[in-house]
């Protein structure tokens, strides 16, 4: 078992920096899901990635990967338990919203709940990381 503040790092990238990159995603994925539709009703083309499934499942595709790679990361770390909880259940969240017909009419808060969860457990990780470092 590895210590809790030692960096953790694949090709040069270390886990902190995953995070963060991760982070963004999930405030990309928030801020589609909340401005778009409000750009929508001004800008008809806004209207059609409002509404693109192929859109929504791009954002899912890019966070799943990144965030898969860092709650395997976390998992073995003694308290990470919350991160691996809050980042999977946000994950999952973001997957019903973008790939089960049956969310489909609760599409948007399902898939905002994924991304504030999935976006808060690496930022989250990321400022507990950075404390320990200190």
């Amino acid at each position: 078992m590895r210590s809790s503040n030692a960096p953790i790092t694949l090709k040069g990238i270390r886990g902190s920096q995953l995070d963060l990159f991760a982070v963004g995603v999930s405030a990309l994925c928030l801020i589609h899901c909340v401005l778009v539709p409000v750009l929508a009703a001004a800008l008809p083309l806004a209207a059609y990635f409002a509404e693109s499934e192929l859109v929504h499942r791009v954002l899912v595709l890019l966070a799943a990967p990144m965030s898969l790679w860092a709650v395997r990361k976390a998992w073995p770390v003694a308290g990470s338990r919350l991160f691996v909880a809050t980042a999977l259940t946000g994950l999952a969240l973001l997957l019903s919203g973008a790939f089960v017909a049956a969310a489909a009419a609760y599409e948007e808060p399902i898939t905002v709940a994924g991304a504030v969860l999935l976006g808060s457990a690496h930022l989250w990780r990321w400022l507990r990381y950075h404390r320990q470092c200190q």
